[in-house]
């Protein structure tokens, strides 16, 4: 090895000029449809990075690992969609910080994408609105290595199809729908997934037509939404039910796999028979029905600590809705429409709130046990703290803006405390887990 002084003068400058590559932020680009904007930063190589949110007034920041702004980049492109403009400057310590800013409240999630035929290195930045249950599309550009996870929500019924009325004359489908809506935002906001709408209207749409619209979105998991009825005014409570290989697991199982099945413009039983039976040839069925009972189990186990279940295991049923090969799918039967009282509670905005919440603990309990390998969960799980910092909860304070606080999810809070949702008391202690970069 050349001592410093006696280096050849090339290698003192290769060296200093690799010292100094760093990364350059080559062009910015911007577009927006519907409900979503993606800001795209062509970059020389990759570049560590960290991204965090403002308020008052909204910004979204970009801070960028030894980075600098290619000369040939002159100005800032306009904002479009959420964004309003961008600016940027180098901070002390030689990170590039790029700053969007703002016009309104938005969910944001960024990735990193290598090389193609067309464009080098890429940070990919998306930008969807907030209190929309619409879908962040899959991104085209290249191989996403931390992925959303994706929920199908389907509100059951529609259109010409109004399902079981009750006496105050609630009908399922705008009991299935508002649910839907509810749970369908509340896993929009949640770090590492998002969920696919099938119907966001009074409209009908055909069973196996809503799996295809699932399968084409890459669904992970497949949730309808419905309300039951019986004859009796009695019973009541929330079901789980999953699809049965061998057909209804009892007598109720049956009924209602005959009221649901028999509302499929002209499916009949004979013809969902064969369909399940050309299933049965594809040996994918029996893992999805594995992990629809998991997933199903967990859904129970939230729903119990705010109400009444009809039944504390998950009910299997030949279900066309729930035939699909190769995705876990469950159907929650909300509670009893043909039960007055329940009738009432369903009709309840806040109480669609509560079963929405109770549902998504269950969906996040099951996939932070069995995260997809190649989605942005599984990679966080993989992910170690550096080191953990206690944070003593005051009044006002939330688990999201503690997370912002300390730039970490808020779901490696949970994960970290053990928390099955985000309720939280003043004077209760949290550890913190940092990573490194953050």
């Amino acid at each position: 090895m050349y001592p410093l002084r006696a280096m050849p003068a090339a290698l003192l400058l290769l060296f200093a000029a690799t010292a100094q590559a760093g990364t350059t932020v080559e062009n910015i680009r911007i577009w927006s449809e519907s409900e979503k904007t993606r800001v795209v930063l062509d970059l020389s190589n990759p570049a560590d990075h960290n991204i965090f949110t403002l308020r008052g007034p909204d910004r979204l920041v970009i801070d960028l690992k030894d980075g600098r702004l290619a000369k040939s980049l002159l100005a800032m492109p306009q904002g479009k969609g959420s964004v309003r403009s961008i600016r940027s400057a180098v901070r002390a310590d030689g990170a590039l910080r790029v700053v969007l800013d703002l016009n309104e409240v938005i969910r944001s999630r960024s990735f990193t994408a290598g090389p193609n035929s067309q464009y080098g290195d890429r940070l990919v930045i998306d930008l969807q609105r907030t209190g929309s249950p619409q879908t962040v599309k899959r991104a085209s550009e290249g191989y996403d290595p931390g992925r959303d996870i994706v929920i199908a929500v389907d509100p059951g019924h529609g259109g010409h199809d109004p399902g079981a009325v009750g006496k105050a004359r609630t009908r399922e489908k705008d009991v299935a729908l508002a649910i839907s809506r509810a749970l369908a935002a509340r896993i929009n906001a949640e770090p590492g997934m998002k969920a696919i709408l099938i119907r966001n209207g009074d409209y009908y749409i055909d069973h196996r037509k809503r799996m295809d619209i699932a399968r084409r979105n890459k669904s992970d998991l497949f949730i309808s939404i419905h309300a039951d009825a019986v004859d009796d005014r009695r019973p009541a409570g929330t079901t789980v039910y999953a699809l049965s290989l061998k057909g209804a697991s009892d007598e109720a199982a049956r009924e209602l796999a005959k009221r649901e099945n028999s509302s499929v413009g002209g499916v009949s039983l004979d013809d969902k028979d064969a369909v399940l039976a050309s299933v049965l040839l594809d040996l994918s069925q029996n893992a999805a029905l594995s992990a629809s009972l998991d997933v199903g189990d967990d859904v129970i186990r939230e729903l119990a600590r705010i109400g009444k279940v009809h039944r504390r295991k998950v009910q299997t049923a030949g279900l066309i809705v729930l035939k699909s090969p190769d995705m876990p799918s469950i159907l929650i039967e909300t509670g009893f429409i043909s039960n007055p009282s329940e009738e009432k509670r369903l009709r309840n905005s806040k109480h669609q709130g509560r079963v929405a919440d109770a549902v998504l603990a269950g969906i996040r309990r099951y996939f932070y046990e069995n995260p997809p390998p190649d989605t942005r969960i599984a990679m966080d799980i993989r992910r170690e703290p550096v080191r953990q910092v206690s944070h003593v909860i005051a009044r006002g304070d939330t688990i999201s803006e503690i997370a912002r606080r300390y730039k970490v999810s808020a779901a490696a809070i949970r994960r970290a405390n053990k928390l099955a949702n985000d309720n939280i008391r003043v004077g209760q202690t949290l550890s913190i887990p940092i990573f490194a970069g953050s």
